[in-house]
């Protein structure tokens, strides 16, 4: 599974304990904040999630540890300090991550808190995006989801193909940040449906 800010960047794949690093529900939070509306404070993210400006920046040094998070060069004082996502695409590669208990747990908890931020951007939109940006921007704005059967083979191609065919699209708007612009979320998901059935080999007679 990747978790990609600037697809123009080469993706970092984790080992065990950055993802433990990462591991943790706020801290997720914080990294998917950074990420999509760009530097904050730890002050600012604390008010943003509920949280005490102490905890964001406890947390926020255990990304920055890890390297998930960076501080602003030149922006901010030793009182507010400004922090940003370090620009690298994330990726969790199972392999000798699923080997543990440990590993499982932390793939898990990553992977289910990134559904849940995703699943409450799209809520949000379905629920506000006419009233807050207006008919135009919802028009221009899609969901959509393609129920197909395939094998696993053909599965990987899809994914290939459709990176392939994206990857130029994304790259040519990296780290443009023109008048009018919001921040975006682009998804694309892929993947087999639990308790669906496989189709047999041979077909029964």
């Amino acid at each position: 599974m990747t978790e990609s800010e600037e697809s123009a960047r080469t993706d970092r794949t984790l080992d065990l304990e950055a993802l433990k690093g990462l591991a943790h529900p706020l801290r997720l939070q914080i990294f998917d904040a950074l990420s999509v509306h760009g530097p904050a404070t730890a002050s600012g993210l604390a008010e943003r999630f509920g949280e005490s400006s102490g905890a964001t920046s406890y947390h926020l040094r255990q990304l920055e540890r890890h390297g998930f998070v960076r501080e602003v060069e030149g922006r901010g004082t030793g009182r507010e300090r400004w922090w940003e996502r370090t620009p690298q695409g994330v990726v969790i590669d199972g392999g000798d991550l699923d080997e543990t208990p440990v590993g499982r747990a932390a793939s898990e908890l990553v992977m289910r808190q990134w559904l849940q931020n995703r699943t409450r951007a799209i809520e949000d939109f379905i629920g506000h995006g006419r009233e807050d940006f207006g008919v135009e921007w919802e028009n221009d704005s899609i969901l959509t989801m393609a129920n197909l059967r395939l094998t696993r083979e053909q599965l990987k191609q899809v994914v290939s193909q459709w990176a392939e065919h994206m990857q130029p699209v994304l790259d040519s708007f990296v780290g443009q940040d023109e008048p009018g612009s919001r921040p975006v979320q682009i998804h694309f998901n892929a993947f087999p449906v639990v308790g669906g059935i496989e189709t047999p080999t041979e077909p029964e007679k």
